[in-house]
């Protein structure tokens, strides 16, 4: 129960910093830094991290050939719901791409059912369920013209973490986390620096607020990454990804207390609905087992 709730705490403190790293991001942006240029730095920041660690602590670098070929192409699914997610905010308002997105616990509690690798409790797949909906409000989505294109490309971040978060689980079971997300984030800071020199846009900040947004960005999102995958290891995809619903109510609140912004009363509504949901998970997981007579 005590690695549980270990798990749980780490789940959601990864969640916080993808939000201030996210909201940081924008600040990068702001004084000329690009979404290219961010996404290479923050993928290549972990697995700099990672080496150093798993060196300096005697780990080997290395996976056996068959979970290194699937971390690979993990970090491919990476890099392409990465893309895609950046894809869908340019071409759909943000709460609309978030909602879409946020469809990644629900399609990862589906995939890890459909083949039967985890016992789930019904509280925890209601509670994915719930918090979704509750989110829908929290983001105070509104009607208007759905782009297709949009919508589509959401839907693929969707998919591609929700894979990711599977298919790492089975990896990792076979290693140590750290050197799955090493080959993750190695194989997708690739691909971004790639599509960086092709492109020729690799645009750093040039102030210094922006400086600022861009390197503490980096870091919470290694950080992040890193503890993402931690989690996994600790309390299996479908308890992380559904702890991950703590990101864009975090993202909510800084904005809220940081940068002044308002929220309606559905907001306030929904952001006690994914609060509520997570804390009944939270219950359900640290429960004990009834023992057999």
């Amino acid at each position: 129960m005590r690695r549980e709730v270990l798990g749980i705490l780490i789940v959601l403190g990864v969640g916080v910093c993808f939000a201030l790293s996210n909201t940081l991001a924008g600040l990068a942006y702001t004084g000329g830094a690009n979404p290219l240029s961010v996404s290479t730095v923050r993928y290549f920041l972990p697995a700099i991290i990672l080496l150093v660690v798993l060196a300096s602590t005697g780990k080997s670098l290395l996976l056996p050939r068959r979970e290194g070929l699937i971390a690979c192409g993990l970090g491919v699914v990476t890099a392409i719901y990465s893309w895609s997610v950046l894809a869908a905010i340019e071409i759909l308002p943000v709460p609309l791409a978030v909602l879409i997105f946020y469809l990644f616990p629900l399609i990862t509690t589906f995939l890890v059912v459909v083949m039967g690798w985890e016992r789930l409790r019904l509280t925890t797949i209601l509670s994915a369920v719930i918090a979704f909906a509750g989110l829908a409000l929290a983001l105070g989505i509104h009607g208007g013209t759905l782009n297709p294109l949009g919508i589509a490309f959401a839907a693929v971040g969707a998919l591609g973490l929700a894979i990711v978060s599977v298919v790492s689980s089975r990896v990792i079971r076979a290693g140590d986390a750290r050197q799955v997300t090493l080959y993750i984030a190695a194989t997708a800071a690739v691909i971004f620096l790639a599509a960086t020199l092709i492109r020729g846009e690799f645009l750093l900040p040039n102030t210094t607020p922006a400086w600022w947004g861009f390197v503490i960005n980096n870091l919470l999102f290694a950080a992040a990454l890193i503890g993402y995958f931690v989690g996994i290891q600790m309390i299996g995809p479908v308890k992380t990804t559904l702890f991950s619903y703590i990101e864009p109510v975090a993202t909510i609140g800084a904005a809220f207390i940081l940068l002044d912004q308002s929220l309606a009363p559905l907001q306030i509504v929904g952001v006690l609905v994914v609060v509520g949901a997570l804390i009944a998970a939270g219950r359900a997981s640290t429960r004990r087992e009834p023992q057999a007579p």
